[in-house]
């Protein structure tokens, strides 16, 4: 009993250690990068017309925040992005876990999912805007369909993964309906939904700085193409640094909420 005990002790510490290890290399990574680039960049080994010097960057980032226009343009795409997730997720979840249930739903409407799946969804933007105008809801709608694709197939593989019996029993028991839909199919789906939301909010980065490429006078996107159009290369790579960092927040944004819903996946 005192060998398991210790043998238990000595996998903790290991443990430990190796999320200790996970952590420091988490930070010191992208400062042995931005090291190395400016060491380029004073040795001459890049083009500084292209690749400034990370240090010029920076500082045009501390007074862009001093400013307020970076926080600006950051807000603007999250709260884009924020509304055009919701809506796209929620949609996704539902109509995939209508898919996943019943084969009638599904044989009906995978025809025309497949169809519109594989149009990049950056592609449809002029009709989009054909449709809703150069205001706020085009954007949200371009991203929200984008979204609404990675979360769908995600939820229907994951509700069709449900073993059978676990379904037979919920309706021996009586759930019928929505209490089905939430009490069976959703925990049953919820990693696979999880996922899918992964990809689906880095999709919804990409698409959203596209999308302010040419339909907006702001946001991390529009950041980024008018200083390329102004050849100013140092805001530019703010921008590209910006959409990074937001991207590596959602990640780690995402894996805390995996953490909590589905603790035991990990």
């Amino acid at each position: 009993m005192s060998d398991a005990l210790a043998a238990a002790a000595a996998e903790r510490r290991r443990r430990r250690r190796r999320d200790r290890l996970e952590k420091i290399l988490f930070v010191v990574s992208p400062i042995v990068l931005i090291a190395v680039w400016e060491l380029a960049t004073w040795m001459k080994w890049v083009d500084t017309r292209f690749f400034p010097r990370p240090s010029l960057v920076i500082v045009e980032l501390v007074e862009m925040v001093r400013s307020g226009e970076l926080p600006k343009h950051v807000w603007d795409t999250l709260a884009r992005i924020g509304a055009a997730f919701v809506l796209g997720a929620i949609g996704g979840v539902a109509t995939g876990l209508a898919m996943g249930l019943s084969r009638w739903v599904r044989a009906a409407l995978m025809p025309i999912v497949a169809a519109i799946y594989p149009l990049p969804k950056v592609a449809i933007f002029p009709l989009i805007l054909l449709i809703f105008g150069l205001g706020e809801t085009s954007k949200i709608v371009t991203v929200a369909i984008a979204v609404f694709f990675q979360v769908l197939f995600p939820t229907v593989l994951g509700v069709t993964g449900i073993p059978r019996i676990y379904l037979d029993a919920g309706r021996n028991f009586g759930a019928r309906g929505l209490d089905l839909y939430l009490r069976i199919a959703l925990p049953g789906a919820l990693p696979a939904i999880l996922s899918g939301c992964r990809v689906a909010l880095g999709v919804a980065l990409i698409v959203i700085v596209s999308v302010e490429f040419v339909g907006s006078n702001s946001g991390v996107g529009y950041l980024i193409w008018n200083s390329w159009q102004l050849f100013n290369v140092n805001r530019m790579f703010v921008g590209l640094m910006t959409a990074a960092v937001l991207g590596y927040l959602a990640a780690l944004l995402l894996d805390s909420l995996e953490k909590k819903l589905v603790p035991w996946r990990l």
